[in-house]
């Protein structure tokens, strides 16, 4: 028996089975098992990394969620130590959480057509919540300003996103309610016959309920389907669950602000995951791969401004020759042969499952970076001169303080196409998809 599973076991008074660890979860541990009859979900800290106060904040959130008649799951128990780190105990919800199955799955065709308007439903009733001592109150796109400019790495995209956001920001709406700060595709229990948890309450804060439609209609929780709402249908189909269960739906301006916002902070929020593989605090593939998806969510900023269009480009590892005289199989095919592997291996967890497609898509960027790399670093310098500039965050600088406004045509040209080249490295099917 394991540290973890002694340590459940003595905190609950039952013997506990089948404990496993799930995928995803960027900030902490989600662990599966069972326990004197009961389904149930170890929610935890790293013990590197502990908060009890966010836990015991959360734990707060899910009583007065479901007060409010939001779906959530009930709390068998919490605490500051288990193992060595805060720790929530839920049950285990029926249905399904992995996008991909919710958006293709013959098992949802019935329910996916109303689920954008039963989303909206829940949102309204999640934002007549009771707020729960501790909650974050800080000026949203203030608090995102200074998160990017702590990493010191100024990004063009990122600085036409903030200049849009700050001259185009809508008047203050007066509303001010709990906000769930991650609604999306991903973190919604979802079974054949409807919603039945909302969960992941670590960004809950105080502020303006818009923003949780916002991030809803965030392209990057669409997963491929051309549906703005999770995916799942349109964004009036929202609204009007929203309005119908006795929300007071932001207009359509006010909306597409919010995702601009939205797709703004997960470009940041990629890049904050990403710096836990580069300090090596954690070496996770998850982490490392995260860094190759900055580019795009910068992609869709630009979408969001209507400054780009879906493009198709070609993959680069779409034909790739020998080099003589070394022998077959090539270098490209011995590492399409371990990336082969490791999906086809017989994995004996989820979690290793879901890191072996992770690496799999890593080995791919790093060919096609070894096939591209320095052409696309010589043209990248060439256009920066172009625009009387040595370096990004030059540019990023100029875009910042005007100096380059009368030429915002050519800025935004150089931006596009840098981040094009990027794509065309960690994932040129992300060109295609819609805005």
């Amino acid at each position: 028996m394991t540290a973890l599973e002694s340590a459940l076991a003595a905190r609950l008074g039952a013997d506990v089975t089948d404990l496993h660890r799930l995928s995803g979860g960027a900030s902490r541990e989600t662990w599966s098992f069972d326990a004197d009859g009961r389904a149930l979900i170890l929610r935890r800290d790293p013990p590197s990394s502990p908060d009890p106060d966010a836990m015991a904040r959360e734990a707060a959130l899910l009583a007065s969620a479901a007060c409010a008649g939001v779906p959530v799951p009930s709390l068998a128990d919490h605490g500051d130590d288990l193992a060595g780190a805060p720790f929530m105990i839920m049950e285990r919800l029926s249905g399904e959480t992995i996008p991909r199955r919710l958006l293709r799955d013959e098992a949802f065709a019935a329910v996916r057509p109303r689920l954008a308007r039963d989303l909206g439903g829940v949102l309204a009733r999640l934002h007549t919540m009771a707020p729960v001592p501790g909650l974050p109150d800080e000026d949203p796109l203030t608090a995102i300003t200074a998160y990017y400019e702590a990493f010191g790495e100024p990004r063009p995209a990122v600085e036409l996103a903030l200049r849009w956001l700050r001259e185009h920001r809508p008047p203050a709406s007066g509303r001010r309610t709990v906000v769930h700060g991650d609604f999306r595709n991903g973190n919604l229990m979802i079974a054949p016959d409807g919603v039945t948890g909302v969960l992941d309450w670590e960004l809950a804060h105080l502020g303006d309920p818009a923003e949780d439609l916002g991030w809803l209609c965030v392209k990057a929780w669409r997963f491929g389907s051309p549906h703005p709402a999770g995916g799942f249908g349109s964004r009036d189909d929202l609204l009007a669950g929203y309005a119908e269960a006795g929300g007071a739906p932001p207009a359509p301006g006010e909306l597409h602000w919010w995702e601009v916002y939205g797709t703004l902070r997960w470009t940041i929020l990629c890049r904050h995951q990403a710096e836990r593989f580069l300090s090596g605090s954690d070496t996770s593939i998850e982490y490392a791969v995260l860094g190759r998806k900055v580019c795009e969510q910068e992609h869709d900023i630009l979408l969001a401004l209507g400054l780009a269009s879906p493009v198709t480009v070609q993959d680069p590892l779409a034909a790739t020759p020998d080099s003589p005289p070394h022998d077959r199989p090539n270098a490209s095919a011995l590492i399409d042969a371990v990336g082969a592997f490791l999906l086809e291996a017989e994995q004996p967890d989820e979690r290793l499952r879901f890191h072996a497609r992770v690496a799999a898509s890593a080995l791919r960027i790093a060919r096609r970076e070894l096939l591209l790399g320095e052409a696309h670093k010589a043209a990248h310098a060439a256009r920066l001169r172009e625009l009387g500039c040595e370096t990004d965050a030059d540019l990023a600088a100029a875009i910042r303080e005007g100096t380059l406004d009368a030429r915002r045509d050519e800025v935004v040209a150089a931006i596009r196409a840098a981040i094009v080249d990027k794509l065309t490295v960690a994932n040129p099917r992300h060109l295609a998809l819609p805005g």
